[in-house]
């Protein structure tokens, strides 16, 4: 598995999107998103800050996202 890029939850939410996410609702920091299919999925938006790599990997895991589509 190739080693994960640094993302700012900017970026992530505009590939999401791209993949037809929609933005549901916001609980605090965490904006939640979700797909026709019903696939759910949380983005943590701290400033321009980078994501976590275990926060980066559980919204590739839940979004069904390949890490190479991310570079």
């Amino acid at each position: 598995m190739p080693r994960l890029p640094r993302l700012t939850a900017k970026r992530i939410i505009s590939i999401l999107e791209k993949r037809g996410f929609k933005f549901v609702r916001q609980s605090g920091s965490h904006k939640i998103f979700r797909n026709k299919k019903g696939k759910r999925t949380t983005v943590s938006v701290h400033d321009n800050k980078i994501l976590h790599p275990k926060t980066l990997k559980s919204i590739m895991a839940d979004a069904e996202i390949n890490p190479e589509e991310l570079i």
